[in-house]
């Protein structure tokens, strides 16, 4: 029997439909939000779909993330250029009920926090009912001792149970929190909690770290004094060595002792403030970048969950410490937002031998790793077998954060460290933009990943690459190089910075109006990935002209008024660490490795550098002075310090200011040292 020609089209197109049917129910089982939006079947889709229909995409997955305590009745509400940034206006919530409470409500003894603390061995597991009660305790004392709705509480604290207790109380009575990394000094304290406008400082006795007691508590003293509008310390006991106690002080855990475990939460607009958390102040004063309750909650959740291949029941480990945004968004908001284990670390890589990272992965079954590549460049050193020394089969997962990482250390990571099965993501974010914006995943199941490039924009992102150097347009082809900014809002992107909305303005939406300004560059290879290539105040820029050389891992340009060069200084000055040719990479602009070189290496490569610019520009447009360095002195997130590197080429050492924010304030001394004898040579 003939079948109607109507039945035969549709028994040939048969195996489409069911293909095309599982596609989409398993994008579904991977967002349950996308069964709901037209035209989505796979995973590219859904990505184009968060970009093209931002509204729709974000109050969906809003709407199916969040406990809301009264709903949302304006999705976006944004215009970059004036800096206006608004997302779920009319909604209320409060962060620590989504944090805890509503997990406490269906698995109450699930683990929350694995503290690992700096004696290998000893760590200390909280329930989410151990953590909620704690908070409460905590949001009860804060309420009890004056602090208010709208008020911020500078936190110095180490990553430990209670400093987390601590950002989550502040959150469920409404206040702001602070949090200043418990290794700045207190001249950076105090500076921090002045232009916050704290009244109450919450700290502790000391702090432990790398087998070595550091005195936080003296450091706080020390800071309070030109600190006029703090009223109260709150100090809690990390060691059991009794601290000074001034009038002003007060024992944390006595007090707390004498609240109720019930506090009740405050409902908070969505757009009310969060937390703030300062800059190091690469190029001058630190900037107090604001962020706000449901947008950055909701970001700081969705990345956790899809760049780490996240799943309940999965013990994720991030190593940074709770002063960073990395800690905010991936030890404390989005791991516990998702219900999920997170590790507090409170040690060093090395601490008590180079095997302490690997030995944590084999005792807490750590399946997600997520450190910077500054320590694993510094783990690749001491070879493969404090690695295999342990068990990290658990492992699912290994991220990179804070700088490009470059290709050894990838390959090492991934090879070594991961067994060569588990996938490198190596995210791109920043302070500003709450949590991580380009990566190799989420990504088609298959899809390549390319070593050393964060490759693939978050859900809701569209990176755009603009022209530097003449017309400022947007760059559409692809393997070309420019300035990378954002072309549209997100939900968890910094609102201002507090009390210079202006400086906001400036530094992010006008150097290209309706976008976002990142102040990094990237590249966009022939397929469309990206890879960052630094801050574009850290490529040699004369007279218009960008420059990038194979040879050298990194470099500081430090500009100084000339009549005639314009950026390249009086004398022009570029500041460089060299790469060894067996580590170069087929491309890489940046790699963040550094070395000592002999000097006669030093002069084939000044040679090499002025023979580059001289070709790609002309002869006039060489620097004056070249100094090689083995390392740079940058921040713990890793940028550059060019106010230190302009201070010294200034010879303006008594400018230096303060130091503490470097990751290593000897790499300093070296830089003052070498500059001396490059500046007694005749100019190269």
């Amino acid at each position: 029997m003939r079948l109607p020609s109507g039945c035969r089209r549709l028994l040939l197109l048969a195996p489409r439909l069911r293909a095309a049917g599982r596609r989409r129910c398993n994008t579904a089982a991977f967002m349950p939000e996308a069964a709901g939006f037209p035209g989505v079947s796979g995973r590219a889709d859904l990505q184009e779909f968060s970009v093209s229909n931002s509204e729709s995409f974000w109050a969906a997955v809003a709407r199916g993330r969040l406990s809301w305590i009264s709903p949302f009745h304006t999705v976006r509400d944004c215009d970059l250029s004036r800096g206006k940034i608004h997302w779920f206006e009319g909604g209320k919530l409060n962060v620590s009920v989504n944090c805890l409470d509503r997990h406490v409500h269906t698995c109450p003894e699930r683990v929350a926090l694995i503290w690992e603390r700096d004696e290998p061995g000893s760590e200390v597991k909280y329930t989410y009912r151990e953590l909620l009660e704690m908070t409460c305790r905590v949001g009860n004392l804060l309420r009890r001792r004056g602090v208010k709705r709208g008020d911020c509480v500078t936190i110095y604290m180490p990553p430990c149970p209670l400093a987390v207790a601590s950002m989550l109380a502040c959150t469920r009575i409404g206040a702001a929190h602070n949090v200043v990394f418990a290794g700045f000094s207190a001249e950076a304290l105090s500076e921090r909690i002045r232009d916050a406008q704290s009244t109450t400082v919450i700290t502790v006795n000391q702090g432990v770290r790398g087998g070595r007691l550091i005195e936080l508590k003296k450091t706080v003293d020390e800071a309070v004094q030109s600190c006029p509008n703090v009223q109260q310390v709150l100090v809690a006991m990390r060691t059991d060595n009794p601290v000074p106690m001034t009038a002003r002080d007060v024992a944390m855990e006595e007090e707390m002792s004498k609240e109720d475990v019930v506090c009740e939460p405050a409902a908070m607009n969505s757009e009310d403030v969060l937390f703030l958390l300062y800059t190091s102040g690469s190029t001058g004063k630190p900037k107090g970048l604001v962020h706000t309750q449901a947008g950055y909650l909701l970001y700081a959740a969705l990345t956790h969950r899809y760049v780490f291949d996240y799943h309940d029941g999965d013990v994720f480990g991030c190593v940074a410490d709770i002063g960073w945004i990395t800690g905010h968004s991936y030890c404390v908001y989005g791991p516990l937002a998702n219900g999920a284990t997170t590790v507090l670390f409170e040690s060093t890589p090395i601490y008590p031998d180079p095997g302490r990272y690997w030995d944590m992965v084999q005792r807490l079954k750590i399946n997600q790793f997520y450190g910077a590549p500054t320590a694993i460049r510094l783990l690749l050193k001491y070879g493969d077998d404090w690695v295999k020394k342990y068990d990290r089969s658990s492992l699912k997962t290994l991220g990179s954060v804070g700088e490009p990482i470059n290709t050894e250390a990838w390959e090492w990571y991934h090879r070594v460290v991961g067994d060569g099965r588990c996938p490198v993501v190596d995210t791109w974010w920043q302070t500003e933009t709450g949590g991580v914006c380009i990566a190799p995943k989420p990504s088609p199941p298959g899809a390549d990943i390319v070593p050393g490039m964060a490759m693939r924009p978050f859900f809701g992102i569209k990176p755009v690459l603009m022209d530097t150097e003449v017309s400022g347009d947007v760059l559409t082809d692809n393997n070309t190089s420019g300035a990378l900014c954002i072309a549209q809002p997100w939900p968890g992107m910094a609102r201002t910075i507090h009390n210079d909305h202006q400086r906001f303005i400036e530094t992010y939406c006008q150097p290209y109006p309706g976008y976002f300004f990142t102040g990094d560059g990237a590249h966009r290879s022939p397929e469309g990935y990206y890879q960052i290539t630094g801050r574009l105040d850290d490529v040699i820029n004369v007279s218009g002209h960008r420059i990038a050389c194979p040879d050298v891992a990194e470099s500081a340009v430090i500009g100084i008024s000339h009549s005639i060069k314009g950026q390249g200084g009086t004398p022009p000055f570029l500041l460089a660490v060299n790469r060894p040719p067996e580590r170069c990479s087929t491309f890489s602009f940046f790699c963040f490795f550094f070395v000592s070189t002999a000097d006669k290496e030093e002069e084939d490569l000044t040679r090499q550098l002025n023979d580059t610019v001289s070709k790609k520009i002309a002869k006039y447009a060489c620097p004056d002075f070249i100094q090689f360095a083995k390392r740079l002195p940058k921040t713990r997130s890793g940028k550059i310090m060019r106010r230190v590197l302009r201070k010294v080429v200034e010879r303006d050492l008594d400018g230096l200011g303060d130091l503490s924010t470097l990751d290593d304030p000897a790499a300093v001394q070296e830089i003052i040292e070498g500059h001396r004898k490059v500046v007694g040579k005749k100019p190269q």
